[in-house]
């Protein structure tokens, strides 16, 4: 997973991780903005989990997002 993408691209990207962990606050993903470190800080605070079992939890879900693009449409002609 690209995280610079995904940083470039949080708009479309966030749904996704509201799916994932939907106690995360808009307030908490505006923060997160795309970078990783923030997303498993926010998600052992949410959750009340320890470290190593937030990064489990992001290691798994870059895995099913490994092949993730960000939804490019053209302009209007």
């Amino acid at each position: 997973m690209n995280w610079d993408q995904v940083q470039g691209n949080w708009k479309q990207f966030k749904g996704k991780v509201k799916e994932q962990w939907g106690k995360l606050t808009d307030d908490q993903l505006a923060m997160i903005n795309g970078r990783r470190d923030q997303l498993a800080g926010k998600v052992q605070e949410a959750y009340g989990i320890g470290k190593e079992e937030a990064e489990r939890q992001v290691r798994s879900f870059e895995n099913r997002y490994s092949n993730w693009k960000p939804d490019v449409t053209p302009p209007q002609a």
